[in-house]
């Protein structure tokens, strides 16, 4: 079986919670199983031409203009292209609901097709009507013509199910997880390192990993970082695709205790959740926060807003503050020891990137079974493997 995967920037350390997955999941598949080929259609201003391999995936990089409305549609409409007579694929891995739109194409140019839902970005700010309405006819695309749908938030699973009720078979719920890898972060030296680079102190920082919109709540967490312990700095690492005034108005409010440390690898970020006093994510939107699970695995104490994909983690009230509350966020920042510890090993089993990455190559097994159409599926989710 060969694999092509589209609706992603690219991988290796590329920003982005779908990227990330991507990066996690198939190298996965593909020790699990060497007979399936599988290659990512990547944008090539995120990844360069000389990259063509990461882990046992190819990677193809193809042309993709920089556009936060048509970026990723026209890429995806050449991957199909690309994936049906080039790579001559068998399945195409389409993610997010903008590619969503093009699943249609996908099946009249006879490719059978997978679809992960990453959540519901037609909630975001940054869109306008028309192209949230757009997002929307994406997913109702991804829902009628895919050959399987996965969802990485049983919320989402709930809401798409709520809304069409005759896909209720149709779904699986297949989690995000836990990105680093156990040991990441443990040297010492280059701990040291990182934090010396941004003029941090162990245990004296709160830090967030988002990309710098709206949806994400930063601005809630920068005005709410005057709340912080004397001494405490707030380091937000992460940058944004497209610029813009949103984000020039963050990094404008950069000072001694406000440090924006633009994007980083995840090697690098793994000590800093380590050493953090306390990792916050003020999200107004997510489908499974990738950064919340990797700060848990590390160790972290963990303060998130307390919208329904965040709630998802099942984690203590105390980990929780009102989305948009920025006098609660404060009050909280306050006095960073009080919010509970999770248990990290809960974490690591229940969102265990090993286990999803059978759980998605058995789904992707099963097209060659059921000759192009969905075999009813129950909602499936890390619960359901915890017990």
């Amino acid at each position: 079986m060969k694999i092509v995967a589209l609706g992603l920037r690219g991988i290796p350390d590329v920003m982005g919670g779908v990227e990330t997955h991507c990066e996690q999941l198939y190298p996965r598949m593909r020790r699990l199983a060497p007979d399936i080929d599988i290659t990512v259609l990547a944008r090539k201003p995120y990844v360069s031409d000389d990259r063509d391999a990461f882990d046992g995936v190819t990677i193809r990089p193809i042309p993709a203009i920089t556009h936060p409305y048509f970026e990723a549609i026209l890429h995806t409409f050449l991957g199909l292209i690309h994936a049906r007579f080039t790579e001559r694929a068998d399945v195409v891995h389409i993610h997010a609901v903008g590619p969503g739109l093009l699943i249609p194409v996908a099946k009249l140019l006879g490719l059978s097709v997978v679809f992960t839902h990453h959540g519901e970005d037609y909630r975001r700010d940054k869109w306008n009507g028309v192209a949230k309405a757009a997002l929307r006819f994406g997913e109702r695309m991804a829902a009628r013509f895919s050959n399987r749908m996965i969802s990485v938030s049983r919320p989402v699973a709930k809401s798409i199910v709520e809304r069409y009720p005759d896909l209720a078979g149709r779904i699986r719920v297949i989690p995000n997880g836990a990105a680093l890898e156990a040991e990441a972060g443990t040297n010492a030296a280059e701990a040291a390192s990182v934090l010396a680079e941004l003029g941090l102190t162990p245990g004296r920082y709160v830090m967030t990993v988002a990309r710098l919109v709206p949806e994400k709540g930063i601005h809630d967490l920068v005005e709410a970082a005057s709340g912080l312990p004397e001494g405490m700095k707030l380091v937000v690492v992460g940058g944004a695709q497209h610029g813009g005034a949103y984000a020039e108005g963050l990094l404008a409010k950069a000072s001694d205790r406000i440090v924006f440390a633009g994007a980083m690898p995840r090697g690098r970020i793994a000590p800093l959740y380590r050493n953090t006093a306390l990792f916050v994510l003020p999200s107004y939107h997510e489908g499974l926060p990738i950064v919340a699970l990797e700060a848990l695995a590390m160790g972290a104490r963990v303060l998130l807003s307390d919208i329904d994909a965040n709630r998802d983690l099942k984690l203590d009230a105390a980990n929780y503050f009102p989305v948009g509350d920025i006098e609660a966020l404060r009050r909280k920042l306050a006095d960073p020891a009080s919010i509970p510890m999770a248990d990290t090993e809960f974490v690591l089993a229940r969102y265990d990137w090993d286990v999803i990455a059978r759980e998605t190559l058995d789904l992707f097994r099963s097209l060659g079974k059921v000759d192009g159409s969905f075999r009813p599926a129950r909602l499936v989710s890390a619960d359901d493997r915890s017990g």
